[in-house]
């Protein structure tokens, strides 16, 4: 079995990730909050992203990081940063001074959030992230782009949509950005399994109707999505929240009116 290490395991998709996952992989699980035991196969660990020897300690014989850990959602400047980019930056050097030959980085969709949603995107687009977090997710891509090229190190990032911890998608946004939690391990595990590749983007989506992201470029992958959030949208429609027109506008939603003070018209 490849030995893996999930940093963030703790987390909601870590969690997910660990039953999934559980039996295909020698697993370590690192999280800085409390962890259920460990069970067969396991071995629970704590560290902190923000501390490099914590990383180092913990990447003894590891053959793929999954990295989940940081900030979830928007945020302070300070948090974004101390987390979501100087954790990040640790956990990448970490497995390259340990010489782990591969990371696969929970991106997210806030990476493209500006782009308009009625437009098809795929992995080449321009990044255009919506928050301050979106920014730390294409931090997190373009180090992975760096640490391959220059260290020969095989990247994946998984552009994640609306993972959801009850794994049910409630408004009318899920229909087309919702990932199931068993859609959400197989894409992990293709990512881990891939017999070889250097660089890839991948959009962690189920196989939604309504999807505008498009994943033919890495087809190659082999994640072939099992779900579909379509299945809900009587009941979405039926709750009596349309989503609202300004937010519709743009693939990252909510987050891109967040704060925003700028023009809608001039946004391409």
């Amino acid at each position: 079995m490849k030995r893996v290490l999930i940093i963030g395991a703790a987390g909601h998709i870590g969690k997910v990730l660990r039953a999934g996952l559980r039996g295909q992989y020698q697993l370590r699980l690192a999280d800085i909050a409390s962890q259920a035991p460990a069970g067969p196969g396991e071995e629970v660990v704590v560290a902190d992203i923000t501390r490099l020897p914590d990383l180092l300690s913990i990447m003894k014989d590891i053959e793929v990081v999954v990295h989940l850990a940081g900030i979830p959602d928007e945020d302070s400047w300070a948090r974004i940063r101390d987390l979501n980019i100087e954790g990040c930056y640790n956990v990448f050097e970490a497995a390259r001074q340990s010489g782990v030959k591969r990371v696969v980085f929970a991106s997210s969709n806030h990476a493209v959030g500006f782009h308009r949603r009625d437009r098809m995107i795929d992995d080449t687009v321009a990044v255009r992230p919506d928050s301050r977090y979106g920014v730390s997710k294409v931090f997190g891509e373009a180090l992975g782009r760096m640490y391959a090229d220059k260290h020969g190190m095989s990247v994946a990032c998984m552009r994640i949509g609306s993972f959801r911890p009850d794994d049910i998608p409630v408004v009318p946004r899920h229909l087309s950005t919702w990932i199931s939690h068993r859609d959400m391990v197989q894409l992990t595990r293709r990512c881990i399994d891939h017999s070889d590749y250097h660089f890839v983007v991948v959009y962690g989506v189920s196989g939604n109707v309504r999807n505008h992201w498009d994943n033919a470029n890495v087809r190659w992958l082999g994640y072939a999505p099992e779900d579909n959030a379509e299945q809900r949208a009587a009941q979405i429609v039926a709750s009596g929240e349309p989503e609202d027109v300004r937010e519709a506008t743009f693939h990252g939603g909510f987050y891109c009116l967040a704060e925003f003070d700028g023009d809608l018209d001039r946004i391409s």
